[in-house]
């Protein structure tokens, strides 16, 4: 029989030591809602899991206008969606971070968990990249920050080092008339991975567009930033023409398969049309401000 031991550590130190200590056989535990599938399946089958529950640096949840939402790795989603600051200042990110799972689910399940289990299909990730998230990582060599659409490097990949963990989400301010949303396309009504998510985030002078960033999942091998479709709405009026110009550089950055849950060309044309759909509402919300 496999043998497994649990450890809960109380401060990030004991958990970079226990980390080094366990090498490749350790794996940090930040809800257990994706790990724990997956050992129970035996793709993973680590020596020893490190609850990250307990790490007061891991549940931060704080938002101040110059350093803006700060988000513990291992936060509760829940925690986020119910939190007045976040459903206010990042509607996106909490629409994003409301479809991970159940109500079961979103009270173990963080959006950091969410973000390093790698998945290219994750909701949270494309509404962090719009939002220009950064990763902060801690490990026995120190600190660093990663940006968030650099962070997963394959499905099931990140840039995280065997004795390295994700601390915190560091999210900018969005500062005068800028809002974001998040959409996704799935199956079923509720309760199912996306088959294209698209995040966008807008600021606006007037009528005119002054920042523009879009995050797309599930149509690569990790979520993508296509940096030129928000580029192409800098400095022009939000309107039909220009969003479907944007929508059109969203579907040329998106370089999907076909699987069980749609064909590549359908995926392509969803971008297209979630690109659109988040870009207006995300203008609309802005103006609201």
């Amino acid at each position: 029989m496999h043998e497994l031991s649990y450890e809960a550590p109380t401060s990030l130190d004991q958990a970079i030591n226990m980390l080094a200590a366990a090498g490749e056989n350790g794996r940090l535990l930040a809800g257990g809602t994706d790990l724990i599938i997956q050992m129970r399946a035996g793709v993973r089958q680590p020596g020893q899991v490190i609850d990250a529950k307990k790490i007061p640096e891991l549940q931060t949840l704080s938002f101040d206008t110059q350093n803006g939402l700060r988000l513990g790795a291992s936060l509760a989603c829940c925690k986020i969606i119910e939190d007045a600051t976040a459903q206010q200042q990042y509607p996106g990110l909490v629409e994003a971070a409301g479809l991970i799972g159940s109500d079961q689910v979103l009270a173990r399940a963080s959006v950091g968990g969410n973000v390093c289990n790698g998945s290219p299909a994750a909701d949270t990730t494309p509404a962090l990249i719009a939002l220009s998230a950064v990763c902060h990582i801690a490990g026995p060599n120190g600190t660093r920050d990663v940006l968030v659409e650099d962070f997963v490097t394959a499905p099931g990949q990140t840039v995280l080092e065997p004795n390295e963990l994700l601390v915190e989400l560091r999210i900018p301010a969005l500062q005068g008339k800028a809002a974001d949303c998040y959409q996704r396309f799935i199956p079923r009504n509720e309760m199912d991975i996306a088959v294209v998510g698209v995040g966008s985030c807008v600021a606006l002078d007037g009528d005119t567009c002054t920042a523009a960033r879009i995050g797309l999942g599930a149509v690569a091998a990790r979520p993508l930033f296509a940096k030129a479709a928000g580029d192409s709405l800098v400095g022009k009026p939000l309107n039909e023409e220009t969003i479907a110009v944007a929508a059109k550089l969203a579907q040329q950055a998106a370089s999907p398969i076909d699987d069980m849950r749609g064909t590549a060309e359908f995926r392509t044309h969803l971008v297209g049309v979630l690109t659109r759909r988040t870009v207006k509402e995300a203008a609309a919300r802005a103006r609201a401000r």
